[in-house]
């Protein structure tokens, strides 16, 4: 009989934040997969638990998660933890969830924090509906790329982002989403947890004068009507004053459709419509 591979969420910071089920969980199964083993060993110590530890960190996970299928296929049961949160929530596990899956092992989630749902309830935005977009490409003119296609959402976007990319990303959203309003998390559950609140900008201007450091959640408001709307407006007077300049209306409207994060047809169109 195969064994039981347990997803389980373990505190985000603070390591009061465990469920009574993820610590029986933790001190029942055969194993732990541990994202980062010396890391989640300060929680497991912590809470008394003993049990044999396996890496499944970084470019190991591929490897260690066929070790993870061997012991389960053996009718071992495995709890998969990650440094923080769930595993395979902009951390490693999805390899071992998908191994599993396919080789008809019973996965079973233990729910528990989330530093994305943590940070939404406490941004005071709508959370009926929301978009998480995980952590911004590193690269900038990915990244660009990447907030111009987020700009034309009008639900809540939740980011993640490293204390080492944090200035560059709120630069480059200062640009991009104008006046939208957004709270910043930082060290989300730990002993200086703090929220900077204002529109990107001001919550920019807030981080240069403070010292950059721990993980960082994101939350900005979605898009509103009236910007959609003025964001056209700007587009069509470019397109216009490009197309005065000599540029073909096809090249302009590509040109500007890009900058403005807008469909190339529908900006197309209106600046038929407009003449």
């Amino acid at each position: 009989m195969k064994g039981t591979l347990y997803i389980v969420s373990t505190p985000i910071g603070n390591l009061e934040d465990i469920t009574l089920r993820a610590l029986r969980i933790l001190k029942e199964v055969d194993l732990i997969a541990a994202e980062d083993t010396r890391h989640s060993l300060k929680l497991l110590t912590h809470y008394g638990i003993s049990k044999p530890l396996i890496s499944y960190w970084g470019e190991k996970e591929k490897v260690k998660a066929e070790v993870v299928l061997q012991r389960l296929a053996a009718g071992q049961a495995v709890a998969l933890i990650s440094d923080a949160g769930t595993p395979g929530i902009s951390d490693p596990g999805s390899v071992v969830i998908r191994r599993a899956l396919e080789e008809g092992i019973e996965v079973v989630p233990v729910p528990g924090p989330s530093a994305c749902i943590a940070a939404l309830t406490l941004s005071g935005f709508p959370t009926e509906e929301f978009v998480f977009s995980g952590f911004l490409p590193a690269k900038p003119a990915h990244r660009k790329k990447v907030l111009k296609d987020l700009a034309l959402e009008k639900r809540t976007l939740v980011l993640y982002e490293s204390p080492h990319r944090i200035l560059e990303s709120l630069a480059d959203m200062a640009d991009i989403f104008g006046s939208r309003r957004a709270a910043v998390v930082k060290e989300i559950t730990k002993i200086y947890e703090e929220v900077v609140r204002g529109t990107v900008a001001e919550v920019y201007a807030r981080l240069l004068e403070m010292k950059i450091v721990g993980e960082y959640v994101l939350v900005i408001e979605g898009r509103r009507e009236e910007e959609g709307a003025l964001r056209e407006e700007d587009a069509l007077r470019e397109v216009a004053s490009l197309m005065r300049k000599g540029l073909g209306r096809k090249e302009a409207v590509s040109r500007v459709a890009g900058q403005y994060g807008l469909s190339r047809k529908e900006l197309y169109d209106r600046s038929l419509e407009e003449g």
